[in-house]
């Protein structure tokens, strides 16, 4: 790919690292809610850890943001690896109610400041452009994800804590490897005024900050779009907590979910890249969430009739659909509305926005399985709901969002 070979050294080898992380997250994840599930567990707990897990993995993303803006990538990526691998070694000590919830909690903030260490630098390539760059870190990241499940089914016979001890074996390499790795610096962005650019420096506040005109636009951009986060995170989250439970359900396979993750993962690894140089370049954002949440709403429709393995690889390709459009778009959004010289904050703010929903979407999806069990009163609520946010993005602007 053209992106790849203008990619920097380091730009490669934290691509690499998010192949092998989403690997092993793709093993791990799939399958918490089953492990959880056959320990025990009640429903409504497995909806609460696993939403806590997605709270955390982008709950403190805007702290998370800030501390790469003001300490760079590699403490932050030492750190992740660090938190990350004692979550996994706590949570495969047991799933008693505090364990598992401190190693739930520290898988999550580790997560999250990996992946935006991680992304905040990608975005920061010199001459390649921040949705390029997004491409390539999907296809990466859905690399892992079509091989991730695949492997986590074939372990998963032999116990959850293989698969725990190959989050912990992986991420303990990959840490040393970019900790003793010297990394050159992104090339810094000039400043607004065409100056000399200056590393590490937080932009300059810009004099129209005070403007409440400009106060005003920033209100009509991020509001909307805070919502909007919330609104996918919450029906996403659902992959992770209803889906799995479901699809065995359907099917009377563990291993259902597992195919519907990777050919989601096969499908964005085809169709991501084209779709953010191409369509991107085509339809304004407030389209593309339309269409995604809109494609959404035909996903769980398909899954209303419960017609086994049928219904079940129907729905993936909207839900993938969905996904393509509306994941990037957000953070890209994010990026060209956020304060300048600030892309950690900015992409931070989006993903908390995220986090509220991932614990709002788990939490109401346990309560689901436990009122309505699975079957169509629950796909009809989630309709409704993909309906209700495609309304909803109406609200953002039309046209390109300018930097708050």
């Amino acid at each position: 790919m053209n992106t790849w070979r203008q990619t920097s050294p380091t730009g490669r080898a934290l691509l690499v690292t998010v192949l092998l992380t989403g690997l092993t997250t793709f093993m791990f994840l799939p399958l918490l809610a089953v492990h959880l599930s056959s320990e025990g567990v009640p429903g409504g707990r497995v909806g609460f850890l696993v939403g806590l897990l997605a709270f955390c993995s982008q709950g403190f993303s805007l702290l998370c943001g800030l501390v790469v803006d003001r300490f760079g990538t590699r403490a932050v990526l030492a750190s992740g690896f660090g938190l990350r691998i004692a979550g996994y070694a706590l949570l495969g000590a047991g799933t008693a109610s505090a364990t598992a919830v401190a190693g739930i909690t520290a898988i999550g903030i580790g997560g999250s400041l990996l992946g935006l260490a991680v992304k905040t630098r990608l975005v920061a390539e010199d001459g390649v452009p921040a949705r390029d760059m997004l491409a390539l870190r999907s296809t990466f990241v859905n690399i892992g994800v079509i091989a991730g499940p695949a492997l986590g089914a074939l372990v998963y016979p032999l116990g959850f804590g293989w698969i725990l001890a190959a989050c912990v074996l992986s991420h303990l390499l990959l840490g040393i490897r970019l900790t003793l790795r010297p990394t050159a610096a992104a090339t810094p962005a000039p400043q607004p005024d065409g100056g000399p650019a200056t590393a590490g420096a937080a932009a300059p506040e810009a004099p129209a900050a005070a403007d409440p005109a400009a106060r005003r636009r920033a209100v009509r951009q991020w509001i909307p779009l805070c919502l909007v986060g919330v609104a996918f995170w919450a029906l996403y989250s659902q992959l992770n907590v209803i889906l799995p439970i479901s699809a065995k359900e359907m099917t009377g396979s563990t291993a259902a979910i597992s195919v519907v993750f990777t050919v989601n993962g096969l499908l964005v690894v085809l169709l991501q890249y084209t779709l953010l140089r191409h369509v991107f370049r085509q339809a304004t954002a407030r389209t593309l969430l339309v269409v995604g949440f809109l494609a959404f709403a035909t996903a769980y429709a398909l899954l209303i009739p419960l017609a086994g393995w049928s219904a079940l690889l129907a729905f993936v390709l909207p839900v993938t659909l969905a996904e393509m459009l509306i994941a990037p778009s957000l953070d890209e959004q994010a990026v060209q509305a956020g304060p300048l010289g600030r892309t950690g904050l900015a992409l931070g703010a989006m993903s908390a926005a995220g986090a509220v929903g991932s614990l709002l979407g788990s939490s109401l999806g346990g309560f689901l399985l436990q009122t309505l069990h699975t079957g169509t009163g629950i796909w009809l609520v989630i309709v409704a709901v993909s309906v209700a946010a495609a309304a909803s993005s109406l609200l953002l602007p039309k046209a390109r969002m300018q930097h708050a």
